[in-house]
């Protein structure tokens, strides 16, 4: 089993910065990529980054590039996911996930993800 916890969300301003950090912990814990996504009440779960955990290949949706950075450390089983002008838009429930699949289509697939972490708010205020 693989647990993912999540922290560093908040409030910030617009044009601020917040520092997201995805922690992962299990006796199996050995992705393929691991991935960052949001959500807002009442739509679906938007894919925002992910990060191939070898190679270290990034992908971004088009709203966030050039905003948000996501990166890793391997030695700490860590993600994370630096963001920075955030916008009003970019408030929501971000979170973490793992994936052991080398499809190159699932990489902004949920459904591709094999393991989740339990959210934490962003909330960027005007």
């Amino acid at each position: 089993q693989v647990q993912l916890v999540e922290s560093g969300g908040g409030l910030v301003q617009a044009g601020g910065s917040l520092r997201l950090s995805c922690a992962a912990s299990g006796r199996t814990f050995s992705p393929y990529r691991m991935g960052w996504f949001r959500q807002v009440p009442g739509k679906a779960r938007d894919f925002v980054a992910a990060i191939h955990w070898g190679g270290g290949i990034t992908s971004y949706a088009d709203s966030v590039k050039g905003r948000f950075t996501i990166s890793r450390d391997n030695a700490k089983n860590t993600m994370y996911l630096q963001m920075n002008s955030l916008k009003s838009e970019d408030t929501a429930v971000y979170y973490c996930a793992s994936s052991t699949s080398r499809r190159i289509a699932g990489i902004g697939d949920p459904g591709s993800y094999d393991y989740w972490g339990q959210g934490t708010q962003v909330t960027v205020s005007l």
